[in-house]
């Protein structure tokens, strides 16, 4: 802070644009803009509703607008803030009230732990003899440790049953042949005779 400073009573209250190489406190209502190349300090009954543009920033009242400081930031405990904002240096005391977002410049990355730029996949238009080799998985390499299957026996099939010959019609004939043949001589012997008694027993027939 400098030496010179200027001040805002509690009862004043500005409305425009304010300037400066100086030092800046506010006890009373500011609304417009404000940019300094010093220290802004809004106290505990000061209300800026502006836009700010500063090297410090200290609030204890309350602020309502974006700050953009080349410093730093600090909001007290008793100090309220709706906006966003930039400095390199944000100090957020425990029990202040805070509302937006924090930039607090680029942070670059080491070459060793940024990521690896994602390459976009190309994808090629699928023709219909494509998508029939796509369709088929490919073959598997057999290795030395898988053994192939062994093949299937067969089971022997069973000799099927020859049909009995039908006799021809020469065959029937001399069957018939030799049947007649056989009858007739049956027919042409005589009965066998009876066997001869002997003398001491013979019958004697009566008369």
């Amino acid at each position: 802070m400098s030496d010179i400073t200027t001040v805002i009573g509690e009862q004043t209250v500005v409305s425009g644009n304010l300037q400066g190489d100086e030092d800046l406190t506010v006890f009373g209502k500011i609304e417009g803009g404000i940019n300094l190349t010093k220290t802004l300090i809004v106290e505990a009954n000061g209300v800026v509703v502006a836009d700010i543009e500063v090297r410090d920033a200290i609030i204890t009242g309350v602020v309502v607008g974006n700050i953009s400081a080349s410093n730093s930031v600090q909001i007290t405990e008793d100090g309220r803030m709706v906006g966003d904002i930039s400095a390199p240096r944000v100090i957020i005391v425990d029990g202040a009230s805070f509302k937006g977002a924090v930039d607090m410049g680029d942070l670059e990355a080491p070459p060793s732990e940024r990521p690896a730029p994602v390459r976009p996949s190309v994808t090629r238009p699928t023709t219909p003899a494509r998508a029939e080799r796509s369709a088929v998985p490919p073959r598997r390499a057999a290795t030395p440790k898988e053994e192939a299957p062994a093949p299937e026996r067969k089971k022997p099939s069973k000799p099927k049953p020859k049909a009995p010959a039908r006799p021809n019609k020469s065959t029937k004939k001399t069957a018939k042949k030799t049947a007649k043949k056989t009858a007739k001589k049956k027919a042409g012997r005589k009965p066998p005779r009876p066997p001869k008694m002997p003398a001491g027993k013979r019958k004697v027939r009566r008369r």
